[in-house]
């Protein structure tokens, strides 16, 4: 009987999906044989192990990321462009009925500070989501669209702080008025840069 033949990119995505929702820890590998409909070995053979798959599951949530971030190069006002990106957070969090946050910083807060492949993952995604800030601000400094004595870099992590700790009160203010929480952060941010 010849083996089931299946894309380990599809695997992965479903993978990233489980991981996504139950974290690192509590997804067991029967969680993973349940949401990717695969056997166990075959999760093994391909994958090596759980956490392998949950290294590349993390790489490719950060791609899906890397496509929302490209708003910033988007045509326009750079402000504009940022207020787009966190409208864009604020629309997630707000429709996400599942809790699921950002896997990024979820990785980050699970296992980040004492695993150091998932910290090098993790830092690597901030730092390229950084660097696409610093891009997008540098360009609205040249165009006078933000002040020539504004610290580019230190607004950079100040907008990538602020759409780290959005996601996270978001988390924590359920029942609470959300949309509105969010909104004001969104527009503090603005008016900082």
């Amino acid at each position: 009987m010849r083996p089931k033949e299946f894309d380990p990119d599809v695997i992965v995505d479903a993978a990233m999906q489980v991981f996504w929702q139950r974290g690192y820890t509590a997804t067991s590998i029967q969680d993973l044989v349940e949401g990717t409909e695969l056997g166990r070995s075959s999760i093994y053979n391909t994958f090596g192990s759980k956490h392998e798959l949950y290294e590349q599951a993390l790489r490719r949530y950060q791609k899906l990321k890397a496509e929302k971030i490209a708003v910033l190069s988007g045509p326009g006002p750079v402000k504009e462009r940022v207020r787009l990106l966190l409208m864009g957070v604020v629309d997630e969090e707000l429709s996400d009925d599942k809790g699921l946050g950002c896997m990024t910083a979820n990785a980050a807060l699970e296992l980040a500070g004492h695993d150091t492949a998932v910290a090098a993952i993790v830092s690597q995604n901030l730092r390229e989501f950084e660097s696409a800030l610093y891009e997008a601000l540098s360009r609205a400094q040249e165009t006078g669209e933000i002040a020539a004595d504004k610290n580019v870099r230190a607004l950079s992590r100040f907008v990538l702080n602020t759409i780290q700790g959005m996601r996270v009160l978001s988390k924590g203010y359920i029942g609470h008025d959300r949309r509105q929480l969010l909104l004001d952060v969104v527009d503090v941010a603005i008016q900082a840069l």
